[in-house]
């Protein structure tokens, strides 16, 4: 199974998300929170827009600056810092797999912030245990139990986990 910068966003913020996502299950797409990160993706640093598909990363931005390549990923807040983090990580790992290195930052036009993102050893054996983990959660059968966590409320997914029955 090919793992995708969206699989590891979801992992690192809920598990059984992760396999809602891979079994097709799809969020709810009228969720006001999906519609407003569409739209920031959409209309924010247009001037930089250079969306680039490399293998099974989809990255929101990539320039050269002083000879070094540096790829960004757009995020409506920094409220999932570890998991953007993460996924950034990943196509950095992804792209120094195909012997491509880059660094990495992330962008929260929101709060007019930037942070500048590194793969080094201990962030990259960790995203490899998570991608093997995340591997073993799509071949479950059914998904992992629903846990509550801050972040269910805001969720496109919360009527699949608490919807009352």
């Amino acid at each position: 199974m090919d793992v995708t910068g969206t699989h590891v966003w979801y992992y690192f913020i809920c598990k059984r998300e992760v396999w809602l996502l891979i079994h097709n299950i799809a969020a709810d797409q009228d969720d006001e929170n999906l519609d407003l990160g569409r739209f920031i993706n959409e209309h924010t640093y247009e001037r930089n827009k250079k969306e680039v598909l490399i293998g099974n990363i989809k990255v929101d931005r990539v320039r050269k600056e002083r000879g070094q390549l540096i790829i960004g990923e757009v995020k409506k807040s920094s409220r999932y810092l570890e998991s953007a983090r993460y996924q950034l990580l990943y196509y950095l790992q992804t792209l120094r797999k195909m012997g491509i290195n880059a660094s990495g930052e992330l962008l929260f036009p929101e709060e007019k912030k930037t942070e500048a993102v590194y793969l080094d050893e201990e962030s990259d054996q960790r995203l490899k245990e998570a991608v093997e983990d995340i591997r073993q959660i799509a071949r479950q059968q059914i998904p992992p139990d629903p846990k509550k966590i801050k972040f269910c409320r805001r969720c496109a997914y919360r009527e699949y986990c608490w919807a009352e029955g």
